[in-house]
């Protein structure tokens, strides 16, 4: 337990400093509202109620789908869900056949594809 709390607080960290440093956002509790985009907006909607509907792991295979290289907006986006996906709590996750690792990896594969895995990387 002590282990994924470190974790859940570790990606919370590295979305903090992602969102700073890329996008020039300080925020403690990231959402969609921070997407200017009215349809990247409701895009990260659609996702998220897949993710509470339990649908996590097509979820996120629909963000990788939808991801456009050099598009900095979906990258917020992605930051974004997995801000989200990272709330939940350990029993959701397990329940849904996901983990809070897994929510790290894929954190640390969308800042690779968008070249900004040094950042991911400090944490």
């Amino acid at each position: 337990m002590f282990e994924q709390d470190y974790i859940m607080r570790m990606i919370k960290e590295m979305v903090r400093a992602l969102l700073k440093l890329l996008f020039d956002i300080d925020t403690e509790t990231p959402s969609a509202e921070l997407l200017e985009d009215y349809d990247a907006r409701n895009r990260l909607k659609a996702l998220t109620d897949m993710i509470d509907d339990g649908d996590i792991n097509n979820a996120e295979n629909k963000l990788y789908q939808s991801l456009s290289d050099n598009n900095m907006l979906d990258l917020k986006a992605g930051i974004l869900f997995y801000s989200y996906l990272n709330e939940k709590d350990d029993e959701f996750l397990q329940r849904n056949h996901f983990s809070r690792d897994e929510v790290e990896m894929g954190i640390r594969t969308l800042a690779s594809k968008y070249d900004v895995s040094d950042i991911s990387n400090l944490f």
